[in-house]
């Protein structure tokens, strides 16, 4: 069985987001109060970070896709463990791709409705761990093609 990794594809997606995350930290302001005054600014932060999340959780789909590792019952989660299962990333990076699916899910099911405040503390708090996706994912494409 001949497991071929769309690496490039992943490496777009990879840079897709970071770029995403690149332009949030650039206009991330310092303060819960500044962010909530930002108005289209605060909305784009918002709608790249969205689209950051999705670049996580497409690449995520391709590697689940590509290694063969079964068809996910439909959710989100059963591609997260099938990856941790064969080790393309640890149980701790699981935990962290749900909490951004789920501030992925308040952000577009309650988008008017958002606390600002909260929502800053979690960008703020969070923002590293989509470096810690990139790093984790380059790592695991670098064993497979040196194999």
């Amino acid at each position: 069985m001949n497991k071929s990794i769309r690496s490039t594809v992943i490496r777009i997606k990879l840079r897709e987001m970071t770029e995403s995350i690149e332009l949030i930290q650039t206009n991330f302001p310092d303060s819960a109060d500044s962010f909530q005054q930002l108005g289209l600014i605060k909305d784009g932060i918002y709608k790249r970070t969205e689209y950051a999340i999705e670049n996580v959780f497409d690449i995520c789909a391709i590697l689940n896709t590509d290694l063969q590792l079964g068809v996910p019952g439909g959710a989100d989660e059963d591609i997260l463990e099938h990856l941790v299962q064969h080790g393309v990333f640890g149980s701790g990076m699981r935990q962290t791709l749900k909490t951004m699916k789920g501030f992925r899910n308040i952000v577009v099911h309650r988008y008017g409705a958002i606390d600002d405040t909260l929502a800053f503390s979690i960008l703020q708090e969070h923002i590293g761990d989509f470096s810690v996706f990139q790093q984790e994912i380059e790592r695991f494409l670098q064993s497979t093609e040196n194999k």
